[in-house]
């Protein structure tokens, strides 16, 4: 299991080798080859949303220029209430568009 720094959240993400193999098998322009994108995405997002379809996940995003002409890379995480406090990364994908989700923090 990968841990992610995210300071968003005040901690690390979980990434367990199942979440990781389910990203690999239904988002393989993703994993393996763009691990680090994911992490640059947790560590300096360009937007946090909240999901509309999970109340306790969260959809991190950044576009990354040189990805097919210009991709966001979306990371959805979970969190667990206090006291435990754990999070952990449910998927990710590349996509040309964001869905919808209320804005809970965006870049300058």
């Amino acid at each position: 299991m990968a841990q992610l720094p995210c300071p968003y959240l005040k901690g690390d993400v979980e990434l367990t080798i199942e979440r990781e193999r389910h990203i690999a098998e239904r988002h393989p322009d993703l994993l393996p080859d763009h691990y680090d994108l994911m992490a640059a995405t947790l560590a300096a997002p360009d937007l946090v949303r909240r999901s509309p379809r999970l109340g306790n996940a969260r959809l991190f995003s950044r576009r990354f220029d040189h990805i097919r002409a210009g991709k966001y890379l979306v990371v959805v995480v979970v969190s667990d209430p206090a006291p435990e406090r754990r999070h952990w990364i449910v998927t990710a994908y590349f996509t040309r568009r964001l869905a919808e989700g209320e804005v809970e923090w965006q870049r300058n």
